[in-house]
């Protein structure tokens, strides 16, 4: 079973733990739980910059961390945004020298397009070439790192090779085979989750007690680059039928941001910035063919994976033949990257340096690899 059909059977939240009325005689039994702080952070604690780079009609939204060495390019999975990679960036630019490219994927995040809908490979993967051949007058080496979708995406841009000074390619928890057949659990997946939020505080909390991400930081930073602001009015009520499994009875204590009258005094609502079903018809453009393509990329590649994921014949003698480098990281889903960014930066700064596109800094301590 793979991460993402582990990430779709759960569809309910953990039970909170029933309160105890202070002053019982059994008040002293129950420990209190700690109150987390699930305020959203900001970029900037991340990323040095951010920039709206015009590439004819469009415009993309990129973050950069760093000013040296080669280009990480990070790519982010369908739904998603650049801010998904904002913990990862700070670990790596902590290891080595390298700067950090993240960019918004047409109809997502802060990108606006002429036509939001068309997410075809092709046109992902031109747009990404387009925003950096814009944005660098002089281009460095670049390492695509991709993640689910933007690990696909990523795929076709190294061999069509669109980026002229691409020396290495990084796949994130894809492989072909897994991610064809979790295709008919997607729209399952999408249904299961809230229609919307009251709050992005309480989405946060609902990420994290969903088992959607593992790491509070991340989704902290994360969650709000998922959602957008609408009126309440153009949304269906709340009731019990669309209230988030599990969160109902959260009281006005709870640690979710601002008290019930704080949030009914505001006409406002939080959505998915993405409507995934829509997507549908490109989900089979994204990873057809992606073992046969990932494998005929010229440049050192790098495969990612949530525990032991089933790789099919053509990856799995190209792995014992040493065509690529391929990592397992366990006790992490399916956002891998945000679950243990530090592990993540880890292995690829390992990378950059095997690769000599990099120098490691005196504060990182390089484990061998692991296969």
């Amino acid at each position: 079973m793979s991460s993402l059909q582990r990430d779709v059977l759960k569809s309910k939240l953990p039970p909170l733990p029933d309160r105890v009325k202070t002053g019982s005689r059994f008040s002293g039994l129950v420990p209190k739980r700690n109150k987390k702080d699930f305020t959203p952070t900001e970029w900037n604690e991340y990323f040095d910059k951010k920039e709206d780079v015009t590439v004819g009609e469009n415009t993309f939204r990129v973050y950069v961390s760093g000013s040296t060495g080669p280009i990480v390019l990070a790519l982010h999975g369908g739904g998603h945004s650049a801010l998904s990679w904002a913990v990862f960036s700070k670990h790596i630019s902590s290891m080595c020298e390298c700067t950090v490219v993240a960019i918004d994927f047409r109809g997502h995040g802060q990108t606006k397009t002429v036509n939001d809908s068309d997410m075809s490979a092709n046109v992902l993967a031109q747009d990404i070439a387009d925003v950096m051949l814009a944005y660098f007058q002089d281009l460095p080496p670049v390492v695509l790192l991709g993640h689910s979708m933007g690990g696909a995406i990523a795929v076709h841009i190294a061999v069509k090779q669109l980026i002229p000074t691409l020396k290495g390619l990084a796949v994130i928890d894809v492989v072909e085979g897994t991610a064809l057949e979790s295709l008919s659990s997607m729209q399952s997946f999408i249904r299961s989750r809230p229609a919307h939020f009251k709050s992005v505080e309480y989405a946060i909390e609902w990420s994290i007690r969903a088992g959607q991400l593992k790491n509070l930081d991340s989704a902290k930073i994360s969650m709000p680059g998922q959602l957008k602001k609408v009126s309440k009015t153009k949304m269906i009520p709340l009731t019990e039928s669309t209230m988030i499994p599990g969160m109902s009875n959260i009281s006005e204590e709870d640690p979710i941001g601002a008290s019930s009258a704080e949030r009914s005094s505001d006409d406002s609502i939080y959505t998915w910035n993405v409507d995934l079903s829509k997507t549908e018809p490109y989900w089979r453009g994204w990873f057809e063919n992606m073992s046969s393509l990932f494998l005929s990329s010229p440049v050192a590649k790098l495969l990612i994976l949530a525990g032991v994921d089933r790789l099919d014949k053509e990856m799995t003698i190209a792995q014992m033949q040493g065509k690529f480098q391929m990592q397992i990281l366990a006790n992490c889903g399916h956002m891998v990257h945000e679950d243990v960014p530090d592990k993540v930066a880890e292995i690829l700064a390992g990378f950059l340096i095997r690769q000599r596109l990099t120098e490691q800094k005196e504060t990182f301590y390089r484990q061998m690899p692991a296969c």
